[in-house]
């Protein structure tokens, strides 16, 4: 089924795109949430007198996305959890708690965003993915470190 779409969805595209699901996605999922319509003349007729917002909207997208990577690079951020044996965390660093920090740097980002395959559950440091915007990664570092009995 081709269906155009009303906003921008990663694995599919961006908004205004017209594209081809399966017809079980589009019929249970897209269309009912809003995400998209069916291609007629009538979706595409809008389609038309939409898409120079449309084309404004995706240019301040990406402008959002750039200036997230800007405020990203370079940020170091440091975790410090308890450790037992052999350096091994007590619990796990997870994407709650690189916002944390991202937070306590002046950096808003939503937890969504931080692409970690698994929790964290050793010291170290780590280059962590960041999506930024649609097909704009960031890339961050985190260091894990050992709590002291003195903090």
């Amino acid at each position: 089924m081709e269906i155009i779409l009303k906003e921008t969805i990663d694995t599919l595209g961006q908004e205004g795109e017209i594209v081809k699901v399966k017809d079980g996605y589009a019929r249970n999922y897209l269309i009912p949430q809003k995400k998209a319509v069916i291609v007629n003349k009538t979706a595409l007729a809008l389609l038309e007198k939409e898409k120079q917002a449309i084309e404004a909207r995706l240019a301040q997208q990406q402008k959002d996305a750039e200036k997230m990577t800007a405020q990203l690079a370079d940020k170091v951020i440091t975790i410090t959890k308890r450790v037992g044996d052999e350096d091994r965390l007590f619990g796990s660093v997870t994407n709650s708690d690189i916002v944390a920090g991202l937070e306590g740097m002046g950096v808003s980002v939503d937890k969504k965003s931080i692409v970690l395959k698994e929790p964290i559950k050793q010291l170290g440091e780590y280059k962590i993915p960041v999506k930024v915007g649609f097909q704009a990664i960031a890339e961050i570092a985190v260091q894990v470190i050992p709590e002291t009995l003195a903090e």
